[in-house]
């Protein structure tokens, strides 16, 4: 069954091909500034702020494409309870860097597919992760490997690339990390009957 990637993620997108599932992009360009805003005026945590933001994308596309299945994807990074932001600036992912630095934090990923405009599952995951103490001269030597549209579209580490090497350990499925909990979404896609 083919379904579609409510996200422009080349990410996403390639863990879905590695593991066989038939997909099309269809980006949902929500704002998610300004969902992330009002939903902190709410006193929403980063885990809700996840969960809404995958389902916004999703149903949005799926009233798009009737009678398809739409994934809609969000990852967001806490630390201490407080919701990390994507950089707008290569000073900025810096500061996020510097943030981090020596500390624990977590990757929350969630995934949410839709049909004909409602949500119909949604899963949520939360991987650990503690980054290692590193110098300024390390962390800003890692930020210049990294091409700044890269760096403001999917954040101040990538997994996939050098970001590894940032981490004293982490704790998670590794194409979570990267943005889609795969093994739960080719599970319900699996298991799902029209």
């Amino acid at each position: 069954m083919k379904i579609v990637l409510a996200s422009k993620s080349g990410v996403r997108k390639n863990i879905l091909d590695k593991h066989g599932v038939d997909s099309i992009v269809s980006p949902s360009n929500v704002d998610e500034d300004q969902v992330k805003e009002a939903l902190l005026n709410k006193g929403a945590d980063p885990e809700i702020i996840s969960k809404n933001l995958a389902e916004l994308k999703s149903v949005k596309i799926s009233n798009k494409y009737p009678d398809y299945l739409v994934l809609g994807a969000d990852s967001v990074i806490s630390l201490n309870q407080k919701l990390i932001n994507k950089p707008n600036s290569r000073e900025e992912a810096y500061s996020i860097l510097k943030l981090l630095n020596g500390n624990k934090h977590y990757l929350i990923s969630s995934v949410c597919i839709s049909k004909n405009g409602a949500m119909i599952w949604n899963h949520t995951d939360k991987s650990e992760l503690k980054m290692k103490n590193l110098s300024d001269t390390e962390l800003k030597k890692y930020l210049s490997g990294i091409k700044t549209e890269i760096l403001l579209a999917y954040g101040v580490y990538q997994i996939e690339a050098g970001g590894l090497n940032l981490f004293e350990y982490i704790k998670g499925d590794k194409d979570s990390i990267m943005g889609l909990p795969i093994k739960q979404i080719k599970e319900y896609v699996d298991n799902y009957k029209t």
